[in-house]
């Protein structure tokens, strides 16, 4: 018997069964040159391939909308392109191909600071496994085809997997792999199955049938389980189960504390699709639409209409708050479609809003778009990374701008749309008075904030002890924020990862913050805290 302990949790719950373990075949490619005759040949391949994994991605894409995207990658241009190319240019295999230009672009992703846009490499790896193996004539081993209760233990899953799985029989996931924001995660904790992600060198301590336990929110795995052990989890399991049913009878009380305050208790989200999966927790809205992700996985900077309908969409969803932030992209955070200058220190370059306000037509596609979504919803634009009263204001004259033209051509929209900004600079600290008199309202953003803050960078991990949210350098700044927007009578809000803190929230609420906005699995969490207080 054996404890393993893992540092970073995607999800709670309690899981006991004997393990499954899911191995991929070997999709290795074929490095051999062609000659030039035979590029015609390996073109044709590659059509064919990508022609059967789209009729897979359309029986998948029926079930979960994350599958239309990627038909929509694996349809696109560029990859297309970017495959035939190398075969045609370069005199290279299809197998050889299609695996370099799918590595490319999840270099991409994986090569951002942000967590979020950083595992939205293994959705691009998924396209690349399926293409690969339709190019091998490799049948992939199906998840769904299991018929007994289980763990599934996986170096990693890719969001095509985990779409198979039969909650009532999987009981738990492990991986060696992959990340606590990746699609795989959002997927099984919405079928509230228990994951751990991250779980180093856990397959070469697994045979399929070994009885395995699982506490997914403590982080805890125990391999070759003995009886003692298996009725202690039995036990726990028990009482989770209740917990949760206790914390889900309290989504249908708002969350208002004991002195009668109401609070909103709002989601962040990358996309439609996460949207759906937190309207069952009774949210009071979206107090972070990170719209990167609509640049992210495109191969163009998208138009004004494909931006209109997703944020459309969204508004309809979830229209008691849309709170959608403008482009936040560049530095750190790359486009396959457009070069950026390289950066000594990205964090501090030309990112968020002001490559928006150089790049203006960008721009007004991206508030044209916004604005016309306002009228099926509350929608607020928000603003990132400003440092000066200038940024704030030439931002607002486009929207008037945008406005302007779109009266012009008859096109509604909410005249009295709400304007605010992402307070995660220190000269938005120091500046938080002006800034009020000027925004409608105020997010903390403190991922940025507390980096800022403390000249701490949190990707670094030799100095991840000093990244501290709680410094009282950040608690202050905090403080003198919640001040200075009251002191105008607008509303505060948090969308860093401290919302969902629960330690954090007792303290935040007794600063005077208004709405918190966090991931889906701190929404209940997060209402008993509000309740209690």
């Amino acid at each position: 018997m054996e404890r393993i302990q893992v540092e970073k949790t995607a999800s709670r719950g309690i899981a006991a069964a004997p393990v499954f373990v899911y191995r991929e075949p070997n999709l290795t490619p074929d490095t051999r040159p062609v000659t030039p005759e035979q590029t015609e040949g390996e073109a044709e391949k590659f059509e064919q391939a990508k022609k059967r994994v789209l009729e897979e991605l359309q029986a998948l894409a029926e079930k979960n909308a994350i599958f239309a995207a990627h038909m929509e990658i694996v349809d696109d241009f560029t990859l297309r392109e970017g495959v035939l190319s190398k075969i045609k240019a370069e005199n290279k295999n299809a197998q050889q191909a299609v695996h370099e230009t799918i590595e490319e672009f999840a270099a991409i992703f994986f090569s951002m600071d942000d967590v979020y846009m950083k595992e939205r490499s293994a959705d691009i790896k998924d396209i690349g496994k399926r293409l690969m193996a339709a190019l091998k004539g490799i049948t992939l081993q199906d998840l769904g085809e299991i018929d007994r209760e289980v763990i599934v233990a996986a170096k990693d899953l890719y969001p095509s997997d985990t779409v198979k799985i039969n909650p009532q029989l999987v009981k738990g996931i492990l991986t060696e792999e992959g990340g606590i924001t990746s699609h795989v995660s959002i997927l099984a904790k919405s079928m509230d199955i228990p994951i751990l992600v991250g779980v180093s060198g856990i397959l070469s301590k697994l045979q399929d049938g070994s009885m395995v336990c699982m506490d997914a929110g403590q982080g805890i795995v125990i391999l070759d389980a003995d009886e003692a052990v298996l009725g202690k989890f039995a036990k726990k399991k028990e009482a989770y189960q209740r917990e949760r049913k206790r914390l889900e009878e309290l989504r249908k009380y708002a969350p208002v504390t004991s002195s009668g305050k109401r609070i909103s208790l709002c989601v962040n989200v990358g996309n439609v699709e996460d949207i759906r999966y937190a309207l069952p927790l009774n949210v009071d809205g979206v107090g972070l639409f990170r719209t990167e992700f609509l640049y992210m996985e495109n191969t163009h900077f998208p138009t004004e209409e494909e931006q209109f309908e997703v944020y459309k969409e969204a508004a309809v969803l979830c229209p008691k708050e849309l709170t959608v932030r403008t482009l936040d992209i560049g530095g750190d955070k790359s486009l396959s479609y457009y070069e950026f200058d390289k950066e000594e220190n990205p964090f501090l370059g030309w990112r968020a809003i002001r490559i928006s306000l150089d790049m203006k037509d960008m721009f007004r596609e991206q508030l044209r778009a916004i604005l016309r979504a306002s009228a099926f919803g509350h929608v607020r634009i928000m603003f990132p990374m400003l440092i000066s009263l200038e940024e704030l204001r030439e931002a607002k004259l486009l929207v008037e701008e945008c406005k302007k033209e779109l009266r012009k051509e008859n096109r509604e929209f909410d005249e009295t749309i709400e304007i605010g900004m992402m307070m995660e600079t220190p000269a938005s600290v120091l500046l938080a008075q002006e800034f009020a008199k000027e925004a409608d309202f105020f997010s903390i953003g403190t991922n940025d904030l507390t980096q800022y803050l403390l000249a701490v960078d949190r990707g670094n991990k030799k100095i991840a002890d000093k990244y501290d949210y709680f410094h009282p350098a950040v608690m202050r700044a905090i403080e003198h924020i919640i001040e200075a927007g009251h002191k105008e009578g607008i509303k505060i809000g948090m969308c860093g990862e401290m919302a969902g803190d629960a330690r954090a929230i007792p303290l935040l609420l007794n600063m005077g913050l208004d709405e918190l906005s966090m991931s889906q699995g701190s929404i209940d969490y997060a209402r008993e805290l509000i309740l209690k207080h």
